[in-house]
């Protein structure tokens, strides 16, 4: 690693001790009011951090990230991407658009593979399956890019296909999942009006956080419910999607989110959809944490997480590859960005011991999205990485999570004096903002406060720099309102994030520096600079100047 040499700063900073980047997930900055569990919460702490001399806000959605636009919200991935690499790379959504809009992603022989096995003209006998997040949100799919499969898939000559619907109300409204169903069904009807003998229709479907979609193995009980309802047609049966759904919300108030698996059946009550062999099956996610396992269960001969039973004989491809070092899935659509010279890179070449900390729900975010989209170490001699097992549970109904811990194990490797460098990221603003639960998110907020006391209390004891930070907004807006009817707001928010600097040695020969459209990518140099060294040039500017 030599090339990666970093040139010492002339002045580096006048303090010695550690450098502690805290990661507040989900903590937006927004105007105060009723929804904003942010300012609702009695957080001294964070207050004082964002108020202080060295704070300022960064961008944390749209291109500032790598999205397409700025309607785009930001997420965990894209924002610990640009947090570890110091620049903006295109991502998730912007990959995919390229890919339809160059044609590239269907004179792949991945596509070519796929359609092999269900397009009539080259012999294809088998059914298209589509497996996927159902909504606009563009965090983890779009309905657009399920729309452009189909039609191409149509234009190629197959007459079977099923879409599996994973219902949102997550990264959209809590409760939109017909408005989706509605346009699904349109574009279904519209295929096979126009093509002779086609039945393209909706097989099976279920809420996000009850089936299929799981991450970093924290509850496989989704996949196996997901992959049954999806396989093998166990679930609910209903005559349609807008039936199921429609039924669904009148049994209870749930959010899509966390409605029920169900199956589409025919009048005899047989599913309409089940997967088999010699089906190809697509999952249209480009978001890689929650297709992972799903991949893994559709596609590894000797899987063990559950009992699949009699496994069919199906081609399965991911729109992107969603896990590039366990290689997961083997066939893909479009390549991921390849995201190289990390600060660890750089940080690790330079013998800066330094160690990352999160639970199981945003381990992989201070870890595998940091480092540029690759499992493990960068150097294991230099490195320690601590991941705290979550709670298996909705995370409104324990908030503080594993804030705790946490800064306890923080605090340990601090005051070990092993490390120079250490990240570590709270989850309780993402996921407990994710539930809708207001007075949970609020208590959340708390929680991280009193975590981050600590740390503050930590670092100034041993003549350290703490930076506060977040990687997108969602606790900042919690519900809104329209006609007097409040409906919950489960989403990330486009609002930016604050960003402080803490540092009390006692006058420090740097400030902060006005950077202009300001984001998280400009952090990576931020941190090179304050760790004593020069930032590579082609990295985003730092948010300080030495005098």
């Amino acid at each position: 690693m030599s090339d990666y040499h970093l040139s010492p700063l002339p002045s580096p900073r006048q303090s010695s001790g550690p450098l502690l980047v805290v990661i507040a997930d989900g903590v937006g900055i927004a105007p105060e009011g009723p929804s904003n569990a942010v300012a609702l919460a009695n957080t001294p702490t964070l207050d004082a951090l964002a108020a202080g001399p060295m704070s300022t806000t960064l961008k944390a959605h749209g291109v500032a990230v790598g999205l397409p636009t700025d309607d785009d919200m930001g997420n965990s991935e894209v924002g610990h991407n640009a947090l570890g690499a110091g620049r903006i790379f295109a991502q998730g959504a912007k990959l995919v658009n390229a890919a339809i809009e160059s044609g590239s992603i269907y004179t792949s022989t991945v596509w070519a593979a796929a359609m092999a096995r269900v397009a009539e003209p080259v012999g294809g006998s088998g059914t298209l399956h589509v497996l996927g997040l159902h909504s606009d949100g563009n965090v983890h799919a779009h309905v657009d890019h399920l729309y452009n499969l189909l039609r191409r898939a149509a234009a190629e000559g197959v007459k079977n296909a099923v879409v599996h619907i994973l219902l949102d109300g997550r990264d959209v409204d809590a409760r939109s999942a017909l408005l989706y169903i509605e346009a699904t069904e349109s574009v279904l009807a519209e295929i096979n009006t126009g093509a002779e003998g086609a039945n393209f229709r909706i097989g099976s479907g279920g809420g996000r956080m009850v089936i299929t979609m799981d991450r970093y193995e924290a509850d496989w009980s989704m996949v196996e419910r997901g992959y049954h309802c999806h396989v093998n047609g166990k679930g609910r049966g209903f005559a349609s999607a807008w039936d199921a759904v429609t039924t669904m919300y009148a049994e209870s108030d749930l959010g899509d989110q966390d409605l029920a698996p169900f199956v589409i059946v025919d009048g005899d009550g047989v599913p309409v959809g089940r997967i088999g062999d010699g089906d190809s099956v697509i999952m249209s996610n480009f978001r890689g944490d929650r297709a992972i396992e799903i991949s893994q269960a559709m596609e590894y001969s000797d899987f063990t997480a559950f009992d699949r039973g009699d496994h069919p004989d199906v081609y399965f491809a991911g729109m992107l590859q969603y896990d590039g070092d366990s290689k997961v899935p083997a066939n893909y659509l479009v390549d991921p960005p390849a995201i190289d010279r990390t600060m660890s890179d750089y940080l690790c070449a330079e013998g800066v011991t330094s160690f990352a900390i999160s639970e199981t729900q945003k381990f992989g975010h201070v870890t595998y999205f940091w480092n540029g989209n690759r499992s493990g170490y960068v150097n294991a001699d230099l490195e320690t990485y601590v991941e705290i097992p979550s709670d298996v549970i909705s995370f409104d109904q324990a908030p503080a999570m594993k804030a705790a811990e946490i800064a306890d194990e923080a605090i340990r490797l601090l005051e070990s004096g092993d490390c120079q460098f250490g990240r570590l990221n709270f989850a309780n603003g993402d996921m407990v903002g994710h539930t809708g639960n207001l007075a949970a998110t609020i208590e959340a907020m708390e929680a991280l406060d009193t975590a981050v006391a600590r740390l503050v209390e930590a670092i100034d004891s041993l003549g350290g720099i703490l930076i506060y930070t977040a990687d997108h907004g969602n606790a900042d807006v919690m519900y809104k309102e329209s006609n007097g009817v409040r409906s919950p707001v489960t989403s990330h928010t486009l609002n930016p994030v604050p960003f402080a600097i803490h540092d009390k040695t006692g006058n420090p020969n740097y400030s902060l520096e006005s950077v202009p459209d300001a984001g998280l990518g400009n952090v990576a140099a931020t941190v090179i600079n304050l760790l004593g060294f020069g930032a590579p040039d082609f990295y985003e500017p730092s948010l300080v100047r030495f005098d």
